[in-house]
């Protein structure tokens, strides 16, 4: 299904494939030999933008997302897992993103890069050429520190600085009711979605 959003509907390449049950919503392109499977969504939110460049593939109930605070950008030759989440990233050439992966909003992921089943890469990350999260890992930081899941405190340490809710909601994390501040903010940002139109499907 294809859908129009914030006056701008999605540009799919001639030579690409969507599945039909799979979702696209607004400034989305995707370029020649990509293939978008069953239940994938691809959604550009509020004025934000999705690139998908030539021969990727985005696989089952994949999500790829875009917000008007964070573009995201797939180059060329990469492969988004089942079940992955790629939000407001800029990913290189020839990476994978791998079965229930996260990479979140401002992250870099450099050529080649290999981010395992359930790892995820954090907002403000950057991932050298080449790199590989491990299963279940987590990559924090510029340049990333790689950290298995328990070593907890590690992560946050290197995670607090880089300001969650202050880099992708606009919210200071101190405020009386930081919640309130994102639930209150996002509900005026989506309800944009009222003028939306289905242009294909």
């Amino acid at each position: 299904m294809l859908v129009s959003h914030n006056g701008t509907a999605p540009t799919i390449h001639p030579d690409a494939w969507v599945a039909p049950d799979a979702t696209l919503y607004g400034d989305v392109e995707i370029g020649a030999g990509t293939r978008i499977l069953p239940g994938a969504r691809v959604v550009a939110e509020g004025g934000g933008r999705i690139r998908i460049a030539e021969t990727c593939i985005v696989m089952e109930n994949a999500v790829i997302r875009a917000t008007a605070r964070h573009n995201c950008s797939i180059a060329e030759h990469c492969l988004i897992g089942p079940g992955a989440h790629v939000v407001g990233a800029e990913v290189a050439d020839r990476v994978f993103v791998a079965t229930g992966a996260a990479v979140f909003h401002g992250a870099h992921l450099e050529t080649g890069c290999e981010v395992r089943i359930h790892a995820t890469v954090h907002l403000r990350t950057r991932l050298a050429a080449g790199s590989t999260v491990p299963i279940g890992w987590v990559a924090v930081g510029d340049p990333a520190e790689i950290l298995p899941p328990d070593r907890h405190d590690e992560i946050w340490a290197r995670q607090r600085p880089l300001d969650f809710p202050g880099w992708v909601y606009g919210v200071d994390r101190h405020a009386p009711d930081p919640m309130a501040a994102i639930t209150g903010g996002l509900s005026r940002a989506l309800a944009g979605h009222a003028g939306d139109r289905v242009v294909a499907g």
